[in-house]
């Protein structure tokens, strides 16, 4: 009895992280077909390209028609699709920035004048030029 338990064990440990592995593929999966599915027009998007763009079309089955500018419309497969983006968390993101900004403007100015001080002082650095062809 106890020569079958070391081999039990074994196959156990073995085992156990498959499963799991397998479990947690085929729910990412099922996620993402799922978001491939729930697309419609005007949905924000990211490719797994990284390219951010509005769905124009989502009719076909195998393919979505992406608007990437005005007026710019490209036919891409669904399973290019990587995520859907929240719209009103961009917009935040680009107040954020904005806010971010106008901060960085001010402090920016009086560091710009020391800086300018500074250059005044030292002069401009310049290299020395290449000499091509002579040896």
């Amino acid at each position: 009895m106890e020569g079958l338990f070391l081999p039990l064990l074994l196959m156990l440990v073995v085992a156990i992280p498959l499963i799991m592995g397998t479990r947690k593929q085929k729910k990412a999966m099922a996620q993402q077909q799922e978001l491939q599915s729930s697309l419609a027009d005007g949905d924000r998007v990211m490719t797994t390209s990284g390219m951010y763009a509005t769905v124009a079309d989502a009719s076909d089955e195998s393919t979505i028609d992406l608007e990437i500018a005005d007026g710019v419309v490209t036919t891409w497969l669904r399973q290019a699709v990587r995520e859907k983006i929240n719209p009103e968390l961009e917009e935040d993101s680009v107040e954020d920035a904005e806010d971010e900004a106008a901060i960085e403007t001010s402090s920016s100015s009086d560091t710009e004048r020391d800086t300018d001080a500074e250059e005044e002082k030292q002069g401009a650095q310049v290299a020395p030029p290449l000499e091509h062809g002579k040896k």
